[in-house]
């Protein structure tokens, strides 16, 4: 039920408390002289022109923001759209090049995307070009062995950052009613469900509630989201999916269309809403997996999600 984008890498190469304050954001990789090695020229968001000695051999991620963004630091579990040149470190050959020139690639920092990319990243902020440079033990995916990529070539990887989506919901939180399951979230906004121990509701559409309204851009029909979102069956409270266990936001297209990627439930309860809201919907058989079985969710099972609208791609 979700999608994400990961950019070439290989071994080789490349209980909850309630919310509180969160620290801004600090860079897991600084500068060294391998990140200083690179020179790189060209305007932000179209193909970099990059140079640098070979081989580049740094013990750790290395990041530079050459050209400097707005806002906080990126951090683990954000969405970007970004621009990547990607060289091998040690011989200087170029492996990929995406996203420049209108055409963003998408990127989720952590989960399964190379750690290299994510510790680099830490060091941007929107409107970023940053130079990351990795030894090959760091290019790899985090359930990979380090041990087994160890020797390998390095990466050069340069980064234009042309959007940024936050990590969690930040509109103004709202009352909701009474019978609705209660939603606490922890400080890093993953959200913690109780159910009611009553029936289900019987209408055969959604319910939706608010439990935070954003200010940003209305989501239309057909419209591709970014979201953190968390599914419980009401019968017995058990979580059957969450983008928060993956470590990183999904994007999904939502509405009544033939693109549409998510239940007709999900949908209706983001369609009309605003980027930046938090929405709880309960969702019926009718609305969602009907009378069919589908993994964890038993047949005519009503469901019920907290969703995290984060942007609008």
């Amino acid at each position: 039920m979700r999608s994400s984008f990961a950019l070439i890498a290989t071994a080789g190469l490349v209980a909850v408390a309630l919310s509180g304050c969160a620290s801004a954001p600090v860079p897991e990789a600084t500068s060294g002289r391998s990140s200083d090695a690179v020179k790189v020229s060209g305007e932000f968001g179209s193909e970099p022109r990059v140079e640098f000695p070979t081989p580049l051999a740094p013990d750790e991620t290395q990041c530079a923001e050459v050209i400097p963004g707005e806002g906080e630091f990126l951090q683990e579990g954000q969405f970007v759209l970004l621009g990547a040149a990607l060289f091998n470190g040690t011989t200087g050959e170029e492996v990929q090049v995406v996203g420049y020139d209108d055409n963003a690639a998408p990127l989720a920092l952590g989960g399964e995307t190379p750690i290299a990319f994510t510790k680099g990243l830490t060091c941007a902020r929107e409107g970023s070009r940053v130079v990351v440079v990795a030894p090959s033990e760091e290019t790899i995916r985090p359930s990979q062995d380090p041990e087994g990529a160890a020797g390998g070539d390095s990466l050069v990887a340069v980064f234009d950052v042309q959007r940024a989506f936050p990590a969690r919901a930040e509109g103004t939180p709202q009352l909701s009613r009474d019978g609705f399951p209660a939603v606490v979230l922890a400080p890093d906004g993953r959200p913690g469900i109780t159910v009611p121990k009553t029936d289900p509701p019987t209408d055969e559409t959604s319910e939706v509630e608010v439990l935070k309204r954003g200010n940003g851009a209305k989501v239309e029909d057909g419209d591709t989201v970014v979201v953190h979102y968390t599914g419980v069956t009401w019968s017995d409270g058990e979580m059957f999916d969450s983008s928060w266990e993956s470590g990183t936001p999904a994007t999904f297209t939502v509405g009544d269309t033939e693109e549409a990627q998510v239940i007709p439930g999900f949908s209706s309860a983001i369609v009309g809403q605003t980027v930046g809201s938090q929405v709880g919907v309960i969702v019926p058989p009718a609305e969602g997996y009907g009378d069919q079985a589908t993994g964890a969710i038993p047949a005519n099972a009503t469901l019920f999600f907290v969703i995290d609208i984060l942007g609008v791609i």
